[in-house]
């Protein structure tokens, strides 16, 4: 090699480990900061103060039980309170076997789910009170315990898990629109059903409240 080569090749190598430094000073304060936020979010949760707010717009779709809840179960969730005023019709009772199967799935180790919701006054009072019991001892049947009651002034919806997750639904569970039939997409797939408009608010506390 010529003088001059070496000395262009010494400078780029020079350049090379400025980039190098420069890049690696980069990424360590991308990190820090990401570790920061971290932190910030883990103390808004330990304080009680997490709030996460999802529009879920009309006609919207990919919000299954799958899809919204996921975030917020792990291994560590045993015990699940629902409060829900509108369990009673057949749909509504087919929302909820839906989530209790989502439920029971890895990574989830649920072993009593509380189920607080109000009696149907109607003819329905039968197959609200079948549906509920059919759940129930299937339930029992992968090791899991349904507690129901039954209140005539509940109005909220909420669902918290023992990890101190918490999440409002507008609509409680039976946000889903009506398929067009049995044969369209989304009969099956929730993911592909159409919403109706409603809002999720999701909180995280320390501890959660017996109902």
């Amino acid at each position: 090699l010529t003088e001059n080569q070496c000395q262009k090749e010494g400078r780029e190598g020079t350049r090379n480990n400025t980039k190098r430094c420069n890049l690696r000073e980069r990424i360590s304060k991308y990190m820090d900061r990401a570790e920061n936020i971290k932190k910030y979010l883990d103390q808004e949760k330990e304080d009680g103060k997490y709030h996460k707010q999802i529009k879920i717009e009309e006609n919207a779709t990919g919000f299954s039980y799958e899809s919204l809840f996921r975030e917020y179960l792990n291994e560590t969730v045993t015990e699940v309170w629902i409060e829900d005023p509108y369990i009673r019709h057949t749909h509504q009772l087919y929302n909820f076997l839906r989530f209790c199967e989502m439920l029971i799935k890895r990574p989830c180790k649920v072993k009593t789910i509380h189920l607080l919701t109000s009696l149907d006054e109607g003819s329905e009072q039968v197959q609200q009170s079948r549906g509920l019991k059919e759940i129930e001892e299937s339930l029992r049947s992968h090791g899991v315990l349904l507690e129901v009651q039954y209140s005539s002034s509940i109005h909220d919806r909420e669902i918290r898990f023992n990890n101190g997750w918490m999440i409002k639904i507008g609509r409680g569970l039976d946000y889903f629109k009506k398929p067009q039939s049995r044969f369209s997409l989304g009969y099956c797939d929730f993911d592909l059903r159409p919403c109706h408009e409603t809002t999720v608010d999701i909180f995280h506390k320390k501890h959660t409240k017996n109902i």
